[in-house]
């Protein structure tokens, strides 16, 4: 199949591509591409103005702001080559190399996978575990989400139609950390994962529900004190309280299950370590 007709428009700045989307009255970004170009070819999406977010420059590069500001445009690639986010969120470094394959990495954007919330994607996980905010900015001006107000379920975020993410602000999260995620083959996108930020702590999960998930229990039975002793992991995964959804090869009482699987061994490596080594 083929993509509907469409108009296609380039604009080089935000301003413009916020006037353009109020032209249409079905539009879409595209930012990589990667999840829209086969949506509009099997016509599950089909806006009239597709108006390309490649020519910003705005929405690119990663800087220190006294947290990590990464602009919405930023691909994967650039985020695994960053120094910034090497030193201030090695959570990240752990996570990226499993998202997807480096073709994809080379094109798909930050911005992107925030705005499409896929529910078994990585980014949102990671953004609800270092505590990011998502900038967005729209006819009446810039208003910040917290991640854990953004994603609402599944391809559901608090992104009004007319809004447009520019960037994420992730604060320096160099503490100790887990990351794990169970998939059928490298690159596929998770039947369940997890990111865990240890200091506070947050655990985030990822393909076990209808978007990404925090567990404020398992956090309560963590909280000061020692994730290695296996009777506190027991009792972290005995507390897992969630909203749990089965899909077309899983069921929600597996998904509970691979839940505890990716906790467990997310908190058995020594990734602070692996990631500086």
């Amino acid at each position: 199949m083929k993509a509907p007709d469409f108009a296609y428009r380039r604009p080089t700045s935000i301003r413009e591509a916020i006037a353009l989307i109020g032209e249409g009255e079905d539009p879409m970004l595209l930012a990589g591409g990667q999840s829209l170009m086969p949506m509009m070819n099997l016509r599950m999406a089909r806006p009239d103005i597709l108006v390309d977010l490649n020519r910003i420059p705005e929405l690119r590069g990663i800087r220190d702001d006294g947290h990590i500001v990464i602009g919405a445009m930023t691909r994967y690639s650039e985020l695994l080559a960053s120094p910034l986010v090497r030193e201030h969120l090695p959570l990240f470094m752990a996570a990226l190399p499993h998202v997807a394959h480096p073709a994809i990495r080379n094109r798909g954007t930050i911005g992107g996978s925030v705005a499409l919330a896929d529910p078994a994607a990585e980014i949102p996980a990671l953004l609800l575990a270092l505590g990011a905010t998502v900038v967005l900015q729209g006819p009446s001006g810039e208003r910040r989400v917290p991640a854990d107000d953004f994603f609402l379920g599944i391809y559901e975020t608090a992104r009004e139609a007319d809004e447009i993410v520019v960037a994420i602000h992730v604060p320096k999260g160099g503490g100790p950390f887990g990351f794990y995620e169970l998939a059928r083959r490298h690159g596929d996108y998770a039947m369940a994962g997890v990111a865990v930020a240890l200091s506070e702590p947050r655990i985030a999960f990822f393909g076990v529900a209808d978007r990404a998930v925090r567990a404020p229990a398992a956090e309560a039975v963590l909280r000061g004190r020692n994730h290695a002793d296996p009777r506190v992991l027991d009792g972290a995964i005995a507390a897992l309280d969630l909203p749990f959804g089965g899909d077309l090869h899983t069921s929600a009482e597996t998904k509970r299950h691979y839940a505890g699987v990716v906790l467990r061994r997310a908190l058995a490596e020594p990734w602070s370590e692996l990631v500086a080594a």
